[in-house]
């Protein structure tokens, strides 16, 4: 397997509210992974907020916060998603390698996923790391599409209806704090949904449930980072900067008002 190319990621931050800069540099970092290393969003972090002399980030404030920056840019995925498709209605989308709709659908397909849930009498529990349902259909051959409801009064309105009641060939679900599924007499369907996102061991590249954590060892009373300790973030590396700025958020570094300039560009390895 060939070598990724090295890219290089840089941030700027300015303060816009003063229109100045309030501090103007560059947090650079050689990649060759294809998730955000927490590694590398720690050590630029760091160097942000030394930057301006705002205090010192530990590796437990980091991974107090660490789980919770991830999040926030994954809930942002759909809010993307959804204006980038208006965007393609709009037909102003650069279309192919450009499309910005192309981009978002590959982001949120690293965490879609398929569970089959079992049902007792219709109802079953929803998987344990479910973020956001893409789809549901039955188990059985041919598999047949599952109308998904949430509203309780709505559902209520097609079990009493005598044109729309669910039947084997046109079953309903009621998602709320299970899985509800009619006619009871399903006894499985399979979900197709985004989980919510976890964590990459950097050493072996696999998806684990753990939430991203930096892991260190003490060396000369210095934290020195270890990878057999440590989980990389589920995002994708060009998230990298985002990263960074929503963590700085998260510890109370004032970043409102500010122009952030993100750019990457592959590079050949320095000797």
């Amino acid at each position: 397997m060939g070598v990724l190319p090295v890219v290089i990621v840089c941030v700027v931050v300015i303060e816009a509210a003063q229109k100045r800069p309030l501090s103007i540099y560059y947090l650079c970092v050689n990649t060759l992974a294809t998730m955000a290393s927490v590694n590398r969003v720690y050590s630029a972090l760091k160097d942000l907020v030394n930057k301006d002399q705002r205090g010192f980030v530990t590796p437990a404030v980091f991974n107090s916060f660490a789980s919770v920056a991830q999040m926030n840019i994954f809930n942002k995925l759909f809010e993307d998603a959804a204006l980038n498709k208006r965007i393609r209605n709009a037909q102003s989308d650069a279309g192919r390698d450009k499309s910005r709709v192309k981009q978002a659908n590959e982001d949120l397909s690293i965490f879609s996923k398929t569970s089959t849930v079992s049902l007792t009498t219709g109802v079953g529990d929803k998987p344990s790391d479910l973020a956001r349902i893409i789809s549901v259909i039955t188990t059985d051959s041919p598999a047949k599409n599952v109308e998904i409801v949430y509203d309780e009064e709505k559902i209520d309105y097609i079990l009493r209806s005598t044109l729309s009641a669910p039947s084997t060939s046109f079953p309903v679900v009621l998602i709320s704090s299970d899985v509800q599924v009619f006619p009871t007499s399903l006894s499985s369907v399979k979900m197709r949904y985004y989980k919510q996102p976890q964590g990459i061991n950097p050493v072996s590249g696999a998806k684990v449930t753990t939430q991203p954590r930096f892991g260190y060892t003490v060396v000369a009373n210095k934290e020195v980072y270890s990878a057999a300790n440590s989980v990389d973030f589920e995002l994708p590396e060009h998230y990298f900067a985002e990263l960074v700025i929503e963590m700085a958020k998260l510890i109370g570094v004032n970043l409102r008002d500010q122009d952030v300039y993100a750019y990457s560009a592959n590079e050949q390895k320095m000797a």
